[in-house]
């Protein structure tokens, strides 16, 4: 029973899917919890007076008197080398990336520059309570690599790629077919599968990779059957048409995506907004997910994100929740599940504060195909915990507290709540140092 940690407060974990069954009905929660740790994972979480009677004498116990217990946030789509043009107010998508992004993206040719960048965006995706993320690179393989390095001593689990572009960019941004494939393998092989660190052939989307590079992502991921891939799909009706000139022969953009073969489990694609029910049938047929980016599609005016028809009885996508910085506004989770629910309430098909939480954590890590390892308070799963604590904020504290049931004091902390709002962070069981 050495090396066995234990966190007390309020906890709440998830029994179901609530998009499946009724949101109360979805989720486990205990006023007062104990959540055990040993080796990195979950090794008990129930009521403290029954677990307490089987603690060790000796044991470690954190409290959190004031504090929900959560499963640490997954973020499923972000870009990292994007934090310097967060905020920045343009035109329409396709106008934002030429103007902003691809200017700041070759900075990454500088790997000092890239490293700083990592460093900062590590720190604050910890400071918003996310254990998880899955980020997209430069076209620089250097600055993928210092990513890679920067999160190998960070203890978050991080799933990233260097983007492939051939194509449609400038010429500081683009690879080969050739030089992609084997800058990709080698980040590969020395990255993916190390620690909590996994590797997603990136193709950033299908208008800026050539057929031959399509070829090159079809190869690498046959040669590397546990690989996730990460791109973008439907983003604004502009991007949609773009893509049908430059594809007459493919029915429609998951078509496109379809033949390039990359769709199916571990694949994961950004938006979705504007999709017809045959690209839906096909995304959840091939088990694909989609990553929902309300702030993003907001801050771009792309679109409303359709979750209920994704969700729809019968042929449901997996979906995770996503802040798609820099064109979305915050690296915050909290804020994130705040802008799905006005985008669904926008769409006429609310959420629940409970099913935001999903689309944040377990819902999540089943978008990624890492429901057996985060985004829940189960046994045996890695310890990734988030407290939520609402007394840093006169505000919030005073709204929490009027709260009629927990539905209302999560709608309240999502909808109110900051980083001041996370009062701790574990990763895999380690306590995160609080962010300086």
């Amino acid at each position: 029973m050495s090396g066995l940690l234990a966190l007390r407060g309020a906890g709440l974990g998830f029994v179901a899917d609530p998009f499946v069954v009724p949101p109360a009905e979805a989720v486990v929660h205990h006023t007062d919890a104990l959540l055990l740790i040993r080796e990195g994972r979950i090794a008990g979480f129930g009521p403290a007076d029954r677990l307490l009677r089987e603690l060790p004498p000796g044991t470690p116990v954190d409290r959190f008197p004031g504090g929900l217990m959560v499963p640490g946030f997954i973020d499923c789509h972000v870009h990292f080398a994007q934090l310097g043009i967060i905020g920045v107010c343009g035109p329409s998508l396709l106008d934002w990336l030429d103007r902003f992004t691809f200017p700041e993206e070759q900075r990454f040719a500088d790997e000092a520059y890239a490293r700083m960048v990592a460093r900062l965006f590590l720190r604050e995706i910890a400071r918003y309570g996310t254990t998880t993320a899955a980020v997209f690179g430069t076209v620089h393989a250097g600055a993928t690599d210092a990513l890679f390095e920067e999160a190998a001593g960070s203890g978050l689990r991080i799933i990233a790629g260097k983007s492939l572009m051939d194509r449609q960019a400038p010429e500081a941004l683009r690879d080969t077919a050739q030089s992609g494939y084997d800058d990709s393998r080698r980040l590969i092989e020395r990255w993916h599968g190390r620690g909590r660190l996994g590797y997603a052939v990136t193709p950033r989307f299908a208008a800026t990779s050539s057929p031959a590079q399509h070829e090159t992502v079809v190869a690498l991921r046959r040669e590397f059957p546990d690989l996730w891939l990460q791109s973008h799909l439907s983003e604004t009706l502009d991007e949609v048409a773009w893509i049908r000139s430059l594809y007459p022969r493919c029915r429609d953009y998951v078509d496109v995506l379809d033949q390039a073969g990359q769709l199916g489990p571990r694949a994961i694609h950004g938006h979705g907004i504007h999709l017809s029910e045959r690209e839906r049938e096909r995304i959840a047929e091939t088990g694909t997910a989609l990553a929902h980016c309300p702030t993003s599609n907001l801050f771009l005016g792309s679109g409303l994100f359709d979750l209920a028809a994704a969700k729809a009885p019968g042929r449901a996508i997996a979906v995770g929740l996503a802040t798609d910085v820099g064109a979305g506004t915050s690296l915050s989770m909290l804020r994130t599940m705040a802008a799905a629910y006005e985008v669904s309430r926008l769409r006429g098909h609310p959420v629940t504060p409970v099913q935001a939480l999903w689309l944040a954590t377990g819902g999540a890590a089943g978008a990624l195909g890492l429901g057996d390892r985060v985004g829940n308070l189960r046994s045996g799963l890695d310890a990734d915990v988030v407290v939520l604590d609402p007394s840093p904020m006169p505000l919030l504290a005073w709204r929490a507290a009027r709260a009629a049931d927990l539905d209302e004091w999560l709608g309240a902390v999502q909808t109110l709540g900051d980083d001041r709002a996370i009062a701790a962070v574990f990763a895999a069981g380690r306590r995160l140092p609080p962010p300086v």
